[in-house]
């Protein structure tokens, strides 16, 4: 079942490359008292997530922030090492763009987002979406049937539902 506006966040152990390695972030606490938007998509270095929907929440962090957004997350179905790599070539760290792995699947899973493409080697995947959550909640979700542009869930096309 996919995740639906109104819904509870499902808490997750996600990943974040620390200084000695990979280290485990819990989602909830990242979520309690928050407000933060949260965009998933296929993966680290792919065509469209690296020249499309990563930039466009690039371009919109300081609008979120400036309409109260505490933080920015992107979700992949990735390990720390690549996300840290690919935070640090596309700029999205420097912008203050927080890249966690989703290493299992198991958010993504619980999301109802998953996708597999054996053919291309993408094993259950993040579709592409972008919500906004308040203390957890989701207020706002953008997915469905993306092009190469990321017009659904893309940051401005969330940005102007906040």
């Amino acid at each position: 079942m996919t995740i639906s506006v109104g819904a509870k966040l499902p808490d997750a152990n996600l990943q974040v490359m620390g200084e000695n390695g990979p280290e485990a972030v819990t989602l909830a606490p990242k979520l309690a008292g928050r407000k933060v938007v949260i965009f998933g998509l296929p993966g680290a270095y792919t065509g469209t997530c690296t020249t499309a929907h990563l930039p466009s929440f690039i371009r919109t962090r300081e609008k979120f922030a400036a309409k109260g957004v505490d933080e920015v997350i992107c979700i992949a179905v990735n390990d720390a090492f690549v996300l840290k790599a690919w935070g640090e070539s596309t700029g999205a760290t420097a912008k203050g763009i927080t890249l966690l792995g989703d290493v299992d699947a198991s958010f993504t899973k619980a999301m109802g987002m998953e996708f597999t493409v054996p053919s291309i080697g993408f094993f259950d995947r993040a579709k592409r979406y972008a919500l906004y959550a308040e203390d957890g909640v989701v207020k706002v979700l953008n997915h469905g049937q993306e092009t190469g542009a990321c017009e659904i869930s893309g940051g401005e096309a969330l940005l102007e539902l906040i």
